[in-house]
């Protein structure tokens, strides 16, 4: 599932923003259907512009019926009466989506025999340091089984020990639930944490749903901000140079 609000706070209508020879959503929405890990790729939105790029694309689109605050929130109208078992949420503006970190993801549900799982996402470390002081970059520490502590969009860990280099990692917005703790975070309100960070996943943590986290090599560029999009144009190019 793909949600995909128009109205950004941080960058209206970014979704729809040319990235290359085509928007932001195209690209994400056709580079998952590319991986063919799932059985189902469908678009979640709020507006009727997405909607019908999307169907320009010959993608498959539903209209929220309700206003959400949350892509999760979002995603869970739509998943409600399907039967499925796991649920992945990749956001829309994650245009550079790739199969084998997807599997990666997947794949702590596939090995996870006694269903202890209810939730996992994606983390990769980050290696500029202009951006761990980025509130746009929402940091994340974990334990030894790679369970998130905190997300936070200020710098975690602090660094308070010169004699440390500690690595600071930034979460991917993709997620991945059973169905049911993902129908369990919208029963939930909005959480402390949740509220002030403007993190939706704090939500789990907060009501003791532990998020496993995987980390991914390189899932490309997240676009909140012009800034984004542009540093993303200059990837596609690179990518693509004809």
């Amino acid at each position: 599932m793909i949600p995909a609000r128009y109205d950004a706070a941080r960058f209206p209508g970014k979704l729809m923003q040319k990235l290359g020879d085509r928007s932001v959503i195209a690209h994400t929405y056709e580079n998952t259907m590319a991986t063919r890990l799932f059985d189902e790729v469908v678009v979640v939105t709020d507006s009727q512009i997405i909607f019908d790029e999307i169907t320009h694309y010959g993608g498959y689109v539903t209209m929220s019926k309700q206003t959400h605050e949350s892509g999760s929130d979002r995603i869970a109208e739509a998943v409600a009466d399907l039967e499925v078992d796991i649920v992945v949420n990749i956001q829309g503006d994650e245009p550079f989506v790739n199969k084998k970190v997807l599997l990666k993801l997947l794949n702590i549900f596939y090995e996870d025999g006694g269903n202890t799982v209810q939730v996992a996402s994606i983390m990769q470390e980050i290696k500029d340091k202009k951006f761990i002081n980025d509130p746009n970059y929402v940091k994340v520490v974990v334990d030894k089984n790679m369970n998130a502590l905190m997300f936070s969009r200020s710098p975690i860990p602090y660094h308070r020990n010169s004699d440390v280099e500690p690595v600071y990692y930034e979460h991917i917005g993709i997620y991945a639930f059973r169905k049911q703790a993902l129908m369990n975070f919208t029963r939930w309100t909005m959480t402390p944490l949740e509220t002030t960070e403007k993190i939706e996943c704090l939500r789990y943590l907060e009501n003791s749903v532990p998020i496993k986290m995987v980390v991914s090599d390189y899932m490309g560029i997240e676009i909140d901000t012009p800034e984004d999009l542009e540093k993303a144009n200059k990837l596609y190019n690179t990518k693509h140079p004809n």
